[in-house]
Protein backbone atom coordinates (compact mmCIF):
# COMPACT_ATOMS: atom_id res chain seq x y z
CA UNK A 1 0.00 0.00 0.00
CA UNK A 2 0.96 3.57 -0.71
CA UNK A 3 2.38 5.33 2.15
CA UNK A 4 0.71 9.13 3.25
CA UNK A 5 3.36 10.87 1.44
CA UNK A 6 3.20 9.38 -1.09
CA UNK A 7 -0.66 9.85 -2.00
CA UNK A 8 -0.41 13.17 -0.61
CA UNK A 9 2.30 13.92 -3.57
CA UNK A 10 -0.08 12.43 -6.14
CA UNK A 11 -3.32 14.31 -5.06
CA UNK A 12 -1.01 17.52 -5.48
CA UNK A 13 0.33 16.65 -8.49
CA UNK A 14 -3.65 15.79 -10.18
CA UNK A 15 -4.40 19.32 -8.71
CA UNK A 16 -2.15 21.50 -10.40
CA UNK A 17 -3.05 19.33 -13.65
CA UNK A 18 -6.61 20.28 -13.22
CA UNK A 19 -5.99 23.86 -12.99
CA UNK A 20 -3.75 23.56 -16.11
CA UNK A 21 -6.88 21.52 -17.85
CA UNK A 22 -8.97 24.22 -16.36
CA UNK A 23 -7.33 27.07 -18.26
CA UNK A 24 -6.78 25.39 -21.72
CA UNK A 25 -10.52 24.90 -21.47
CA UNK A 26 -11.50 28.49 -21.17
CA UNK A 27 -8.53 29.69 -23.61
CA UNK A 28 -9.81 27.31 -25.85
CA UNK A 29 -13.84 28.95 -25.24
CA UNK A 30 -12.15 32.12 -25.99
CA UNK A 31 -10.78 31.03 -29.35
CA UNK A 32 -13.49 29.13 -29.99
CA UNK A 33 -15.96 31.75 -30.05
CA UNK A 34 -13.67 34.01 -32.65
CA UNK A 35 -12.94 30.96 -34.85
CA UNK A 36 -16.92 30.09 -34.88
CA UNK A 37 -17.68 34.35 -35.97
CA UNK A 38 -15.30 33.84 -38.62
CA UNK A 39 -16.86 30.75 -39.91
CA UNK A 40 -20.22 31.48 -40.00
CA UNK A 41 -19.34 35.12 -41.72
CA UNK A 42 -17.71 33.30 -44.79
CA UNK A 43 -20.12 30.32 -45.04
CA UNK A 44 -22.88 32.82 -46.37
CA UNK A 45 -20.09 34.33 -48.63
CA UNK A 46 -18.73 30.52 -49.93
CA UNK A 47 -22.04 29.27 -50.88
CA UNK A 48 -23.15 32.23 -52.91
CA UNK A 49 -19.81 32.19 -54.52
CA UNK A 50 -20.28 28.46 -55.50
CA UNK A 51 -24.44 29.53 -56.62
CA UNK A 52 -22.72 32.19 -58.91
CA UNK A 53 -20.26 29.35 -60.45
CA UNK A 54 -22.87 27.29 -60.56
CA UNK A 55 -25.01 29.83 -62.96
CA UNK A 56 -22.22 30.47 -64.75
CA UNK A 57 -21.05 26.77 -65.44
CA UNK A 58 -24.48 26.06 -66.65
CA UNK A 59 -23.86 28.81 -69.82
CA UNK A 60 -20.84 27.51 -71.04
CA UNK A 61 -19.19 24.69 -72.10
CA UNK A 62 -17.22 23.11 -69.33
CA UNK A 63 -14.53 21.10 -71.91
CA UNK A 64 -13.34 24.77 -72.56
CA UNK A 65 -11.81 24.73 -69.34
CA UNK A 66 -8.76 23.30 -67.64
CA UNK A 67 -9.71 23.11 -64.27
CA UNK A 68 -12.82 21.66 -65.37
CA UNK A 69 -11.39 18.89 -67.44
CA UNK A 70 -12.46 15.77 -66.42
CA UNK A 71 -9.48 13.19 -67.29
CA UNK A 72 -8.50 8.88 -67.09
CA UNK A 73 -7.55 9.17 -63.22
CA UNK A 74 -3.95 7.92 -62.92
CA UNK A 75 -3.10 9.77 -59.60
CA UNK A 76 -5.08 11.22 -56.87
CA UNK A 77 -4.20 14.05 -53.92
CA UNK A 78 -6.03 14.46 -51.36
CA UNK A 79 -5.32 18.02 -49.66
CA UNK A 80 -5.21 17.44 -45.58
CA UNK A 81 -6.69 20.19 -43.22
CA UNK A 82 -5.45 19.32 -39.62
CA UNK A 83 -4.80 21.87 -36.88
CA UNK A 84 -1.02 22.93 -35.84
CA UNK A 85 -1.58 21.59 -32.19
CA UNK A 86 -2.62 18.84 -30.09
CA UNK A 87 -4.58 18.36 -27.39
CA UNK A 88 -7.57 18.29 -29.16
CA UNK A 89 -8.71 15.03 -28.29
CA UNK A 90 -9.30 12.74 -31.19
CA UNK A 91 -9.97 15.39 -33.43
CA UNK A 92 -6.51 15.11 -35.67
CA UNK A 93 -6.31 11.07 -35.41
CA UNK A 94 -10.34 11.18 -37.16
CA UNK A 95 -8.69 13.32 -39.73
CA UNK A 96 -6.17 11.47 -40.60
CA UNK A 97 -7.94 7.80 -40.74
CA UNK A 98 -10.30 9.17 -42.66
CA UNK A 99 -7.20 10.14 -45.54
CA UNK A 100 -5.22 6.84 -44.52
CA UNK A 101 -8.98 5.06 -46.14
CA UNK A 102 -8.95 7.58 -48.93
CA UNK A 103 -5.45 6.48 -49.69
CA UNK A 104 -5.86 2.51 -49.04
CA UNK A 105 -9.04 2.67 -51.33
CA UNK A 106 -7.89 4.68 -54.26
CA UNK A 107 -4.78 2.34 -54.06
CA UNK A 108 -7.32 -0.32 -54.23
CA UNK A 109 -8.66 1.15 -57.31
CA UNK A 110 -4.77 0.33 -58.99
CA UNK A 111 -4.45 4.00 -58.90
CA UNK A 112 -0.99 6.36 -57.35
CA UNK A 113 -1.92 8.39 -54.45
CA UNK A 114 -0.39 12.06 -52.98
CA UNK A 115 -1.07 14.32 -49.89
CA UNK A 116 -1.01 17.43 -49.24
CA UNK A 117 -0.91 18.98 -46.07
CA UNK A 118 -2.57 22.24 -44.21
CA UNK A 119 -1.29 21.97 -40.71
CA UNK A 120 1.22 20.64 -38.77
CA UNK A 121 -0.41 17.41 -37.18
CA UNK A 122 -1.05 15.84 -40.63
CA UNK A 123 2.55 16.66 -41.90
CA UNK A 124 3.81 15.17 -38.89
CA UNK A 125 1.81 12.23 -39.74
CA UNK A 126 2.13 11.30 -43.37
CA UNK A 127 6.29 13.03 -43.88
CA UNK A 128 7.05 9.58 -41.88
CA UNK A 129 4.93 7.20 -44.32
CA UNK A 130 5.73 6.00 -48.02
CA UNK A 131 3.50 8.56 -49.81
CA UNK A 132 4.20 11.39 -51.44
CA UNK A 133 3.75 15.16 -50.01
CA UNK A 134 3.70 17.51 -52.65
CA UNK A 135 2.78 20.21 -50.50
CA UNK A 136 3.40 21.40 -46.69
CA UNK A 137 1.88 24.65 -45.47
CA UNK A 138 2.49 24.27 -41.59
CA UNK A 139 2.06 27.03 -38.72
CA UNK A 140 -1.21 28.88 -40.01
CA UNK A 141 -3.88 27.10 -38.28
CA UNK A 142 -4.21 29.94 -35.25
CA UNK A 143 -4.44 32.78 -37.52
CA UNK A 144 -5.85 31.73 -40.63
CA UNK A 145 -5.32 34.05 -43.74
CA UNK A 146 -6.46 34.17 -47.31
CA UNK A 147 -2.76 34.09 -48.28
CA UNK A 148 -2.20 30.72 -47.16
CA UNK A 149 -4.98 29.19 -48.75
CA UNK A 150 -4.35 31.00 -52.04
CA UNK A 151 -0.40 29.40 -51.76
CA UNK A 152 -2.25 25.75 -51.31
CA UNK A 153 -4.72 26.54 -53.93
CA UNK A 154 -2.44 27.79 -56.64
CA UNK A 155 0.06 24.14 -56.00
CA UNK A 156 -2.87 22.68 -56.21
CA UNK A 157 -3.79 24.12 -59.23
CA UNK A 158 -0.64 23.86 -61.20
CA UNK A 159 0.32 20.08 -59.86
CA UNK A 160 -3.21 19.41 -61.87
CA UNK A 161 -2.56 21.84 -65.25
CA UNK A 162 0.45 20.49 -65.56
CA UNK A 163 -0.48 16.41 -65.49
CA UNK A 164 1.27 15.49 -62.03
CA UNK A 165 -2.20 14.82 -60.60
CA UNK A 166 -5.53 13.53 -62.33
CA UNK A 167 -7.93 14.95 -59.11
CA UNK A 168 -7.50 16.36 -56.03
CA UNK A 169 -9.70 16.10 -53.15
CA UNK A 170 -10.14 18.20 -49.75
CA UNK A 171 -10.34 16.50 -46.59
CA UNK A 172 -11.11 18.94 -43.10
CA UNK A 173 -12.68 18.69 -40.09
CA UNK A 174 -16.27 20.29 -40.82
CA UNK A 175 -18.13 21.91 -37.83
CA UNK A 176 -21.62 20.28 -36.47
CA UNK A 177 -21.68 21.69 -33.28
CA UNK A 178 -19.36 21.45 -30.33
CA UNK A 179 -19.55 18.03 -29.37
CA UNK A 180 -19.49 17.11 -33.17
CA UNK A 181 -16.65 18.00 -35.48
CA UNK A 182 -16.89 15.55 -38.84
CA UNK A 183 -14.26 14.50 -41.16
CA UNK A 184 -15.52 15.90 -44.28
CA UNK A 185 -14.12 14.53 -48.22
CA UNK A 186 -15.07 16.84 -51.28
CA UNK A 187 -13.72 17.00 -55.06
CA UNK A 188 -11.41 20.37 -55.32
CA UNK A 189 -10.24 19.60 -58.30
CA UNK A 190 -11.68 18.92 -61.77
CA UNK A 191 -14.11 21.54 -60.85
CA UNK A 192 -17.75 19.99 -61.60
CA UNK A 193 -20.63 22.33 -62.88
CA UNK A 194 -22.90 19.54 -61.35
CA UNK A 195 -21.51 19.98 -58.43
CA UNK A 196 -21.16 23.82 -58.47
CA UNK A 197 -25.21 23.91 -58.81
CA UNK A 198 -25.67 21.83 -55.81
CA UNK A 199 -23.30 23.61 -53.15
CA UNK A 200 -24.75 27.11 -53.83
CA UNK A 201 -27.58 27.00 -51.48
CA UNK A 202 -30.78 29.75 -51.16
CA UNK A 203 -32.50 30.82 -48.58
CA UNK A 204 -36.44 30.24 -48.68
CA UNK A 205 -37.05 33.78 -49.00
CA UNK A 206 -35.34 33.26 -52.19
CA UNK A 207 -36.81 30.07 -53.30
CA UNK A 208 -39.99 31.49 -52.51
CA UNK A 209 -39.14 34.89 -54.38
CA UNK A 210 -38.81 35.57 -57.88
CA UNK A 211 -35.88 34.34 -59.98
CA UNK A 212 -33.54 36.77 -61.23
CA UNK A 213 -32.40 36.58 -64.92
CA UNK A 214 -28.38 37.39 -64.97
CA UNK A 215 -26.56 39.61 -67.68
CA UNK A 216 -22.96 38.78 -67.90
CA UNK A 217 -20.09 41.25 -68.78
CA UNK A 218 -17.77 40.08 -70.05
CA UNK A 219 -19.25 37.16 -71.44
CA UNK A 220 -19.66 34.03 -68.47
CA UNK A 221 -16.22 32.50 -70.32
CA UNK A 222 -14.53 35.23 -69.40
CA UNK A 223 -15.64 35.50 -65.86
CA UNK A 224 -15.00 31.99 -65.21
CA UNK A 225 -11.73 31.89 -66.47
CA UNK A 226 -10.90 34.32 -63.58
CA UNK A 227 -13.26 33.12 -61.52
CA UNK A 228 -12.12 29.39 -61.26
CA UNK A 229 -8.79 29.93 -59.65
CA UNK A 230 -10.54 31.93 -57.12
CA UNK A 231 -13.28 29.06 -56.59
CA UNK A 232 -10.25 26.91 -55.31
CA UNK A 233 -8.91 29.37 -52.98
CA UNK A 234 -12.22 29.99 -51.52
CA UNK A 235 -13.17 26.38 -50.49
CA UNK A 236 -9.76 25.85 -49.12
CA UNK A 237 -10.36 29.21 -47.28
CA UNK A 238 -13.63 27.45 -45.62
CA UNK A 239 -12.30 24.45 -44.92
CA UNK A 240 -9.25 26.58 -42.79
CA UNK A 241 -11.77 27.70 -41.16
CA UNK A 242 -14.32 24.93 -40.25
CA UNK A 243 -10.96 23.16 -39.05
CA UNK A 244 -9.91 25.79 -36.96
CA UNK A 245 -13.68 26.04 -35.48
CA UNK A 246 -14.06 22.60 -35.18
CA UNK A 247 -10.18 22.38 -33.15
CA UNK A 248 -11.11 24.76 -30.84
CA UNK A 249 -14.77 22.99 -30.37
CA UNK A 250 -12.76 19.52 -29.56
CA UNK A 251 -9.98 20.90 -27.25
CA UNK A 252 -12.87 22.43 -25.46
CA UNK A 253 -14.52 19.15 -24.73
CA UNK A 254 -11.08 17.06 -24.33
CA UNK A 255 -9.81 19.60 -21.41
CA UNK A 256 -13.30 19.56 -19.89
CA UNK A 257 -13.01 15.75 -19.89
CA UNK A 258 -9.78 15.80 -18.37
CA UNK A 259 -10.82 18.24 -15.85
CA UNK A 260 -12.96 15.63 -14.73
CA UNK A 261 -10.97 13.01 -15.16
CA UNK A 262 -8.63 14.85 -12.44
CA UNK A 263 -11.29 15.31 -9.84
CA UNK A 264 -12.43 11.79 -9.81
CA UNK A 265 -8.74 10.89 -9.14
CA UNK A 266 -8.65 13.49 -6.60
CA UNK A 267 -12.11 12.02 -4.98
CA UNK A 268 -10.22 8.36 -4.96
CA UNK A 269 -6.86 9.13 -4.24
CA UNK A 270 -8.37 11.66 -0.97
CA UNK A 271 -10.63 8.25 0.04
CA UNK A 272 -7.33 5.68 -0.04
CA UNK A 273 -5.21 8.80 1.54
CA UNK A 274 -7.76 8.91 4.98
CA UNK A 275 -8.24 5.09 4.53
CA UNK A 276 -4.46 4.98 5.03
CA UNK A 277 -4.45 7.38 7.60
CA UNK A 278 -7.37 6.17 9.34
CA UNK A 279 -5.13 2.42 9.42
CA UNK A 280 -1.80 4.21 11.15
CA UNK A 281 -4.15 5.92 13.47
CA UNK A 282 -5.50 2.83 14.29
CA UNK A 283 -2.29 1.05 14.24
CA UNK A 284 -0.88 3.14 16.94
CA UNK A 285 -4.01 3.73 19.19
CA UNK A 286 -3.47 -0.60 18.41
CA UNK A 287 0.83 0.09 19.86
CA UNK A 288 -0.37 2.16 22.97
CA UNK A 289 -3.38 -0.14 24.30
CA UNK A 290 -0.73 -3.56 24.03
CA UNK A 291 1.85 -1.28 25.81
CA UNK A 292 -0.42 0.11 28.63
CA UNK A 293 -2.26 -3.82 28.60
CA UNK A 294 1.76 -4.94 29.13
CA UNK A 295 2.41 -2.09 32.11
CA UNK A 296 -0.39 -3.35 33.65
CA UNK A 297 0.76 -7.01 33.45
Amino acid sequence: MASLKDIKLKITGIKKTEQITKAMNMVAAAKFRGAQERMEEFRPYAGKFSGVMGQLATRVDPNAFPLMEERDVKKSMVLVVTSDRGLCGAFNANIISAAENFIDEKKGEGKEVAVGCIGRKGYQYFSKTDVEVPIEITDCMARIEMVDAKKAGQECIRLFLDGQLDEIYLLYGRFVNVVTQKPTLKKLIPISATELSEVGEETEEEKSGPKAAYIYEPDPEEILNILLPMFVNVQIMAAMLETACSEQAARMTAMDNATRACSDMIHELTLAYNKARQAAITAELMDIVGGAEALKG
